[in-house]
């Protein structure tokens, strides 16, 4: 059995009342997560007691909480959660009850990482303002970042939601389409809704879209705008040019978050080297606050066959 320890840890620049929660809820969420320690607060300062690795993680906790505290000016639950979520992802071990959660569902169900690859993409998203998702059909990149969004939404982290995708191919060529504007841009737009309809009930998301608080659009229909405290997402990226890519990178204001999803394998451009997926990746890593999350076959959660489906078309392409 572990030795118990004591350790005392100071709370700086933060505010414990609004860190620990009204009557110390989050603290005492943060306490059963680990049922071997005891966490008592004082003023700024923490007591804490148990076995230490318990203390340690505890405290990576905190800290992380401390950085989405002074990023958003508050907590809540949900946050918490996802925190002690992805602490329990980084040790191997289930806390809480819900590893992985990112959101409940209107039905009581949980959207949750269920691969690799979607785990990191929830740890980017919390500690990069801009994040790429790259990888095969099927693996989930769409999903789990329209999932992060809505808990975003829920958590009063942004105002609102804004998702986009090159409408048809890379041209955007809307007009042969019978219809209104959206008669034409739902059929390329509906995956970004089937994935909503799953987290907001269907009247709440009827009057996000009515009061522009949730946005689906074509990717040309962004230019000129400058989106404040968003999140923002681009679906099918491998299918937007150099010079798109730019235009979506710099309509995002302040307090707004991006992820970019798309598979560089399967670009409509008819020079794979114009997506501007690919030169993004060769321009921005490395940039601080920006980052890149590789999927592979093993992420993917669609039938068993399309991970055979990928693994044959690659093995086509090397040959």
């Amino acid at each position: 059995m572990a030795e118990t320890i004591d350790r005392t840890y100071e709370i700086e620049n933060a505010e414990p009342l609004l860190l620990f929660g009204f009557n110390d809820v989050y603290l005492r969420k943060i306490e059963g997560a680990f049922p071997d320690t005891r966490v008592v607060a004082r003023g700024n300062r923490l007591h804490l007691r148990g076995p230490e690795a318990e203390l340690d993680r505890i405290l990576r906790v905190v800290d992380e909480l401390v950085v989405i505290l002074n990023r958003n000016g508050t907590l809540t639950e949900n946050d918490v959660a996802t925190v002690l979520d992805l602490s329990s992802v980084r040790s191997g071990q289930r806390v809480g009850g819900g590893a992985d959660a990112i959101l409940f569902t209107p039905t009581g169900g949980t959207v949750k990482a269920k691969t690799t690859g979607q785990t990191q993409l929830v740890e980017a998203a919390r500690g990069q303002d801009i994040v790429f998702a790259v990888g095969p059909a099927g693996t989930g990149k769409t999903y789990t970042a329209v999932a992060l969004a809505v808990s975003a939404l829920k958590s009063r982290q942004v105002k609102k939601i804004v998702l986009c995708r090159p409408a048809v191919e890379a041209g955007e060529s809307l007009g042969f389409l019978p219809g209104d504007f959206r008669d034409k841009v739902d059929p390329y737009l509906r995956p970004l809704y089937d994935a909503l309809e799953e987290m907001v009930p269907r009247e709440k998301l009827r009057g996000y879209l009515d009061q522009n608080v949730v946005e689906i659009v074509p990717l040309a229909y962004m230019r000129g705008r400058t989106l404040n405290s968003a999140f923002v997402i681009l679906d099918e990226a491998q299918n937007a040019t150099g010079n798109q890519m730019k235009m979506f990178l710099t309509r995002i204001g302040a307090g707004s978050r991006a992820i970019i999803t798309g598979d560089v394998t399967q670009t409509d451009l008819p020079n794979r080297r114009d997506s501007g997926l690919i030169q993004a990746r060769e321009i921005l890593e490395g940039v601080d606050g920006i980052g890149f999350v590789d999927f592979g076959k093993g992420d993917v959660v669609r039938h068993k066959l399309v991970k055979d489906i990928i693994a044959a078309y690659e093995r086509a392409g090397e040959e």
